[in-house]
């Protein structure tokens, strides 16, 4: 009786899936991003349409922040010294991607800012990414 309770026991612990939900999540995280943009700076002759291009703003400047977390950040930075002293320092940076399958989560007002939130879940732009790679036509070989 307890040989067959061990094998049963071994059986079932041989049956447990190798993988579990934390190591999903460590595979594919789930991105969010938030932008914020002000009113009063947009250009635009009335609040509606300042309004308008607030939110535009934010959003775009969420989705920045998406590509930022993606693909990383160019920095370059430039110093001048002159007689042992700083005489300029200037820094620039670069974003470049494509963000596929981001959600906005809800824009809103706060203050005179539109705050912008997105998400993004990496599994779904991974599945996006690999729709975007076609398969070549196989060509005819003749004998």
């Amino acid at each position: 009786m307890r040989i067959l309770l061990l094998s049963l026991s071994l059986l079932l612990a041989a049956c447990q899936h190798p993988t579990t939900t934390n190591d999903a999540l460590a595979l594919y995280p789930e991105l969010t991003a938030t932008g914020i943009a002000p009113i009063s700076s947009q250009p635009g002759e009335t609040l509606e349409l300042r309004e308008q291009q607030a939110m535009r703003a934010a959003r775009l400047e969420a989705y920045r922040e998406l590509a930022e977390q993606i693909y990383g950040v160019h920095v370059n930075s430039q110093s001048e010294v002159e007689s042992l002293s700083l005489n300029q320092d200037k820094y620039t940076s670069d974003v470049k991607g494509l963000v596929k399958g981001a959600e906005i989560i809800r824009i809103y007002p706060v203050g005179d800012n539109y705050v912008a939130e997105l998400r993004l879940d990496y599994h779904k732009a991974m599945l996006l990414k690999q729709q975007l790679v076609k398969p070549s036509p196989k060509k005819s070989v003749y004998y």
